[in-house]
C-alpha cells in the first residue's frame, strides 16, 4: 500500500504532466513555449466557459463563439472557425476581451489543433477549486520563464521573494493593491491569497474579488497570460482588474493603499511615448525606465500608503533625476527599510537589484537595511532562492511593529546584516546615495562572471544614453 502511495501522482501533477504532454506534441511541430501557452490560454478558456455553462452558471461568450463550436469540427472548418472566435473575442469588454487581446491563432496545421482540443476536451478543468487550477497555470508560466529563447523570463519575479515582500507589507483585505508593470500577476496573485485568509465576510470577499486589485501592463502576451491567471483563481471573473497599457503615458485614474511591483529596468524601449508631454504631475523628467515607474507610484499611493518595489542598484545613486527623486522620497516619504538582493535569482544574467519600502505622508527618520547580497550566492539551477532564505529578513523587519528592530549589525559584530542608518547621516553626501554597504567581503571584487560583467557595463551604458538624451533635449530648450 505505501508503495503505491508513493508513486501515486496527486491530481496536480497529474494534470501538469498533461499539460507539458500537450507542449510536447507542439514543441515537435516547431512552436516554441510561449505561442503554446498563449494558444492554451484561449482554449481552456473556451473549454471552461463551456463547462460553467453547462452546470447552469451561464456563459459570458456570445453565440457562435464558444468551445461547443469547435470541438465537433475537423481540419481546415476547424482552424478557420477558431480562427474567427479569436477574432470576434477579442472586441469584446472585460476579462474576455483582456484574455484575447491581440488574438492571434499561432497553430497552423489543423491535424495539431485537433489534437490539442482533443486532450484539453478530457478533462474537466472549471470543477477544479481556483488554486488547483492556478497551481497548474502557475507551474507553466514559471516554465515559460526558463524559457530563454522566448525572453519571458523577464516578466518574471521570484515567487519566493514576492511572498516574503507581501508577508512585511501586509495588505489588508478592504484595501486597494496595485502593480503597474505587473507582467503575469505574480504580486496580484500572492497579495490576493494574503488577504483571502483574513476574512470570509461576503462584502469583503466581493470587494478583493471585483475592485482591490488592479494591474497594468504594456505587453498584450502579458495581459493574456496575467488575466488567465487572475481568472484561474477565481478573481475577477465579471471584469478585469489588468488592463493592456503603459502606466507612464497617464496621470493615475485612482490612489491605492499599496503598491506592490518589479518594474522593467532600463531605459524606455525606443518609439514610446514621451511621458514629459503628456503628464504634469511627475517630480522630474528622465527616460530612466525605473525612475520613471518610482515616480509614478510615488505619486499614486494614497496618503498613509504603502508600497514594496523590487529596483535596480542605479535608482539608489545615479545622478541628476535619480538625486532628486531620492531627495524627494526621504521628504515626503518614510523610506524605513531597504532589502539588498543578491545576483542569481532571476532570470536575467547578474541583476543587482533591491527592495525599497517606504510609507507616504511622513518624513524619513531612519532606513534600516538588511544585507542579503554579500557573501550570498544564488544560482536559479543548482541553488533558487528559497521563501526559508528570507525568514530571517521577514523577522527583523518586525511588520507592524517597528518599535521592536533591533540591530544585528554592532562594532562588535560588523558583518551584522540588519542595520540602521539615521537620515541625517544619509543626506551628508552630496548625492544622497542610499548605495550603502558595511560588511567585508574580498570575494565581491574577484568573483563577477562574465554574464554579471556584461551586465554592468549594459547598466552604465544605458544610464549614459539616458543622460546624454536629457542634456540634449536641454541643449535644445536653451536654443530655442
Amino acid at each position: 500500500m505505501a508503495k503505491k502511495e508513493a508513486t501515486q501522482a496527486k491530481p496536480e501533477q497529474a494534470l501538469t504532466k498533461k499539460v507539458w504532454n500537450m507542449a510536447d506534441v507542439l514543441a515537435a511541430a516547431g512552436i516554441g513555449f510561449t505561442d503554446y501557452i498563449i494558444q492554451l490560454t484561449y482554449l481552456l478558456f473556451l473549454k471552461m466557459d463551456f463547462e460553467k455553462e453547462s452546470y447552469g452558471l451561464g456563459s459570458a461568450l456570445p453565440d457562435g463563439s464558444k468551445w461547443k463550436d469547435i470541438v465537433q469540427l475537423d481540419g481546415p472548418d476547424q482552424l478557420a472557425k477558431y480562427e474567427k472566435i479569436l477574432e470576434i473575442l477579442q472586441a469584446t469588454d472585460g476579462l474576455i476581451g483582456a484574455i484575447f487581446t491581440e488574438a492571434q491563432n499561432k497553430i497552423t496545421k489543423p491535424a495539431l489543433l485537433k489534437k490539442l482540443i482533443g486532450m484539453i476536451d478530457e478533462e474537466n478543468w472549471f470543477s477544479m477549486d481556483g488554486d488547483l487550477k492556478g497551481a497548474i497555470y502557475e507551474s507553466i508560466l514559471e516554465k515559460n520563464g526558463q524559457d530563454k529563447k522566448s525572453g519571458a523570463g523577464q516578466y518574471f519575479t521570484p515567487r519566493p521573494l514576492i511572498n516574503a515582500i507581501v508577508a512585511v507589507v501586509q495588505p489588508k483585505i478592504t484595501e486597494t493593491v496595485a502593480d503597474p508593470a505587473c507582467g503575469t500577476g505574480g504580486f496580484l496573485l500572492a497579495a490576493y491569497d494574503y488577504m483571502r485568509k483574513q476574512s470570509d465576510e461576503q462584502s469583503k470577499v466581493d470587494f478583493l474579488q471585483t475592485k482591490a486589485l488592479r494591474g497594468n501592463d504594456i505587453t498584450p502576451l502579458v495581459v493574456t497570460l496575467a488575466s488567465m491567471n487572475l481568472y484561474l483563481h477565481d478573481i475577477g471573473a465579471g471584469t478585469t482588474p489588468i488592463k493592456c497599457e503603459d502606466s507612464l503615458e497617464h496621470e493615475p485614474e485612482h490612489l491605492v493603499d499599496v503598491i506592490l511591483a518589479n518594474p522593467p529596468f532600463g531605459a524606455r524601449p525606443a518609439g514610446s511615448v514621451d511621458i514629459s508631454t503628456m503628464r504634469s504631475d511627475l517630480i522630474v523628467t528622465t527616460s530612466n525606465n525605473q525612475l520613471n515607474f518610482l515616480q509614478h507610484m510615488m505619486v499614486m499611493l494614497k496618503d498613509g500608503g504603502r508600497a514594496g518595489i523590487v529596483l535596480p542598484d542605479n535608482v539608489l545613486f545615479a545622478d541628476g533625476a535619480g538625486e532628486i527623486l531620492r531627495k524627494k522620497l526621504l521628504k515626503d516619504f518614510n523610506l524605513h527599510t531597504i532589502l539588498r538582493l543578491p545576483t542569481g535569482i532571476f532570470y536575467a544574467n547578474g541583476v543587482k537589484a533591491n527592495v525599497l519600502f517606504f510609507e507616504k505622508g511622513s518624513p524619513t527618520q531612519e532606513t534600516w537595511y538588511y544585507d542579503y547580497r554579500t557573501g550570498i550566492k544564488h544560482t536559479l539551477a543548482t541553488k533558487p532562492l528559497k521563501r526559508s532564505d528570507l525568514e530571517d529578513f521577514v523577522n527583523c523587519y518586525c511588520a507592524g511593529h517597528f518599535e521592536d528592530r533591533k540591530e544585528t549589525w554592532s562594532p562588535e559584530n560588523p558583518n551584522g546584516r540588519w542595520r540602521k542608518f539615521p537620515v541625517e547621516e544619509i543626506l551628508k553626501d552630496e548625492k544622497i546615495s542610499l548605495d550603502l554597504k558595511w560588511i567585508k567581503d574580498d570575494s565581491d571584487t574577484v568573483d563577477c562572471s562574465l554574464a554579471e560583467l556584461m551586465q554592468t557595463i549594459q547598466t552604465k551604458s544605458a544610464n549614459i544614453a539616458a543622460a546624454v538624451a536629457e542634456l540634449s533635449k536641454l541643449i535644445e530648450g536653451i536654443e530655442e
